[in-house]
């Protein structure tokens, strides 16, 4: 559950050549940064981890299938082993840029279709549990937090203001109706309601309108009287 219902985090998905990094920086306190499986360069990684040093935003590896075709969004059957190493690879490139640029990367979130299977899915989950060493782990309950909450990792859950949720408690596909919430206000009020149960609360950097929404978003839960600080 997350320490504190008085502060939330919040994040956005950085480093995917579609939305702007700085801007989107200057407003979030957490960066989930892609790794070059999915989007990426070492050079947007760059960018971004320097940036974020400056502004004091922790850095994640946002890991993910290698599938830049489809953006990480296609479900792939990979092998444990193969999954594992291609995890550490993205993480282990990451951390070698943050460093240089003065910050660590803090924390590890999948992305994608990788992000959905990980909630089910065991070989899946511990191959990227395998692959991130003792990171703490960011995604929706599901099997690759209980893992991970076994393992002794920290763990914290995450919340989506900009996405529709089904009757089960998970993101509805994209492709059907009210999957993705455009209308600021919406966005905003369902920002409010899931702050008091998550620990970090994501805005998708691909969305349209990423960068208002995310600066509506953050001055509605300062008014409420909610700090807003890196979840670890």
């Amino acid at each position: 559950m997350p320490e504190s219902r008085t502060t939330v985090d919040l994040n956005a998905d950085l480093g995917e050549e579609v939305t702007d990094d700085a801007a989107l920086l200057a407003v979030v306190t957490s960066a989930n940064v892609a790794c070059g499986y999915h989007a990426g360069s070492a050079a947007i990684m760059r960018a971004v981890c320097a940036e974020a040093a400056r502004l004091g935003v922790a850095v994640g590896a946002q890991v993910s299938y290698a599938d830049r075709e489809h953006f990480g969004r296609v479900a792939r059957d990979v092998a444990p082993g193969v999954l594992r190493d291609q995890v550490a690879d993205q993480v282990g490139t990451l951390a070698e840029i943050a460093a240089v640029a003065g910050t660590a990367v803090r924390y590890v979130k999948p992305h994608g279709a990788l992000y959905h299977r990980v909630l089910d899915d065991d070989e899946q989950a511990d191959a990227v549990l395998a692959g991130s060493a003792d990171l703490p782990v960011l995604t929706m309950p599901g099997v690759l937090l209980d893992h991970a909450a076994r393992a002794g990792r920290r763990t914290f859950r995450e919340g989506f203001p900009d996405r529709g949720y089904g009757a089960g408690g998970r993101l509805l596909l994209r492709a059907q109706p009210g999957a993705l919430l455009t209308s600021e206000e919406a966005i905003v009020g369902q920002a409010l309601s899931l702050a008091g149960s998550v620990d970090s609360l994501c805005l998708h950097g691909d969305s349209p309108g990423a960068v208002a929404h995310a600066r509506a978003v953050r001055a509605a839960l300062e008014a409420a009287g909610r700090g807003l600080r890196p979840f670890c």
